[in-house]
């Protein structure tokens, strides 16, 4: 929470062209995780993702069309405010940002490739990007992989590099900025038709999770903050048993203290707990995600949320101390929703 004694917001995302409302305020209930409805607003088309500033005071946003955009608005009220115009990427379909060393990064599925833009003092958007890194490679799954498509990207807890998550390549990139372009540090090569879908890292900087929307597992790294070295360990199925139908997994959090991961499969629409273990990660259980298709999740004090995209709503849910299964508690309703995010 800020600390200017703001009360406890969500910010969630949703796809415009799909009759979703825009970028949608909540206030969060803290006993009970229930989110209510502040406002919503519709700058851009399809903020599919957002992102924080650490102080909360700003929000961006992608707008996932094919000529990609990012928008960055003020949220010192309950109704974000645009904060100048939007600033294209140069870049297809971004689907992930994220803030590292003075910019903003952007993920672009569609032209496989990331982006930089600069940020003012004030973090607003200084203007056109400094720098964009285009992937290449493809992989197995066809027609999945026939090229690269970035999907995620974010700094590492040391704040010393970036990670880029590419689906379409089967490898994550460590990255750095050079004159302001995102550059490869080195590439790490995850098993061939995973489809790596978001990287997850684990509080104490040791570890990071990757959850594969192609097969449906979580490949468990270690990471070495030092080196920039992302090293693959062990792989392990977010399903107990092989799929019924689709399955294609999306979001993946680590507890806050670092007992627990979770996942959502899409399909099977289902949240999946772990407990973090010495040598893995051990399945304690799925849960229903209480809507159906679940792009995005997030924890909360305490608790877990869920975007669905298709049915159309933000679900929330205590977890279990013990077995950190969560059990739904609740639900909101959200057209096309597609990420939540806290300050």
């Amino acid at each position: 929470m800020a600390d200017d004694g703001r009360r406890r917001r969500a910010f969630i995302g949703s796809f415009t062209a799909a009759g979703g409302p825009g970028i949608v305020t909540a206030a969060v209930a803290a006993d009970t995780g229930a989110l209510t409805v502040l406002s919503s607003v519709d700058g851009v088309p399809d903020p599919s993702y957002l992102a924080l500033a650490p102080d909360g005071g700003m929000l961006y946003a992608v707008s996932e069309i094919s000529e990609g955009a990012v928008a960055a608005y003020r949220v010192t009220g309950d109704e974000p405010e645009q904060a100048g115009p939007p600033v294209a990427v140069d870049g297809d379909g971004p689907t992930h940002l994220s803030l590292f060393a003075g910019h903003l990064l952007t993920a672009n599925y569609g032209s496989g490739s990331v982006t930089a833009v600069p940020l003012r003092s004030d973090g607003t958007l200084a203007g056109a990007p400094s720098g964009v890194l285009r992937h290449t490679g493809s992989g197995p799954h066809a027609p999945r992989q026939q090229a690269p498509h970035a999907h995620q990207v974010q700094p590492d807890p040391s704040g010393r590099w970036a990670v880029s998550v590419d689906l379409g390549t089967d490898s994550v990139r460590v990255c750095t900025l050079r004159g302001g372009a995102p550059a490869v540090h080195r590439e790490v090569a995850l098993r061939p038709g995973t489809g790596p879908r978001h990287l997850a890292f684990h509080p104490d900087g040791s570890r990071a999770y990757v959850v594969g929307e192609l097969a449906p597992t979580v490949t468990v790294c270690r990471w070495d903050a030092a080196d920039g070295l992302l090293t693959p360990l062990s792989e392990t199925p977010v399903l107990p048993e092989a799929p019924v139908g689709d399955a294609y997994p999306s979001g993946i959090v680590v507890s806050p203290d670092g007992r627990f991961v979770w996942t959502a499969t899409r399909g099977e629409d289902v949240l999946s707990a772990f407990a973090v273990e010495p040598d893995g990660l051990r399945l304690t259980g799925t849960v229903p995600c209480g809507g159906h298709w679940p792009r995005a999740i997030a924890e909360s004090d305490g608790f877990l949320y869920a975007a669905n995209e298709r049915s159309g709503d933000v679900t929330w849910f205590a977890v279990d101390p013990r077995t950190g299964v969560p059990r739904r508690t609740g639900s909101l309703a959200v057209p096309a929703a597609s990420c939540v995010v806290f300050g």
